[in-house]
């Protein structure tokens, strides 16, 4: 079984004194949760090795519908779905995660590797680090949320070549794109999170990243 070991502590990734820092709080990551990875990628995907690694070239940014953080980070804890998500679990038992959270502080947490697969986004996992935001249609994402999305999209840029920034709306209007992996045309899931007038504002804050357009309808 191949293993992968996941450090824990606090990296200030910083040039100014105003710069958010990244505080790892990396959810467990054991052989269960490597085998469902690796069973999540062959069904989906077709992969037919036991890689569990991507090439970031997307950031999707989601909310979490849970309206704390200590609430959002357990729902990703498990390696398991819970049964209670039965729109999504006839294809799959992997629990949803994502790269990132962010509280309604603007915090910035990471959860999972920026190389290493999260179930997050239909189609796009083996291509997306995803970001979550502690809120919801109730508690829409705030100021220092958008302030911290723009923080963490800037360096993930610096790192990774990333093409596209989405919010999961607007993740089915990549179905006829080359980077659609999906396999299964009947899983797909209706999704308003966050919602256009986030996006909206967090393109505009990312301009200077000449991001490409995504596909319209």
């Amino acid at each position: 079984m191949k293993k992968f070991f996941f450090g824990i502590g606090l990296i200030i990734v910083s040039s100014c004194s105003s710069t958010p820092s990244i505080t790892q709080k990396l959810v467990p990551f054991n052989d269960e949760r490597i085998q469902l990875t690796q069973q999540y990628m062959r069904e989906h995907y077709a992969y037919e090795d036991e890689r569990i690694e991507i090439t970031p070239s997307m950031v999707v940014v989601h909310w979490t519908a849970i309206p704390t953080f200590e609430g959002s980070y357990k729902a990703f804890v498990s390696p398991t779905l819970p049964s209670s998500r039965t729109a999504i679990i006839k294809a799959g038992n992997l629990n949803v995660s994502a790269h990132y959270l962010i509280d309604r502080e603007g915090g910035i947490f990471q959860l999972v590797p920026d190389t290493i697969m999260a179930r997050h986004t239909i189609g796009l996992n083996h291509c997306a680090i995803g970001i979550e935001n502690v809120g919801s249609d109730a508690e829409p994402l705030n100021k220092k949320q958008l302030r911290s999305n723009r923080w963490l999209i800037e360096y993930l840029s610096e790192k990774y070549p990333i093409d596209y920034v989405i919010g999961h709306h607007e993740y089915t209007l990549f179905k006829n794109h080359p980077l659609w992996k999906e396999k299964d045309d009947n899983y797909q899931t209706y999704k308003v999170d966050p919602g256009d007038k986030f996006m909206n504002k967090l393109r505009k804050k990312l301009k200077s990243l000449h991001l490409k357009d995504i596909p319209q309808k």
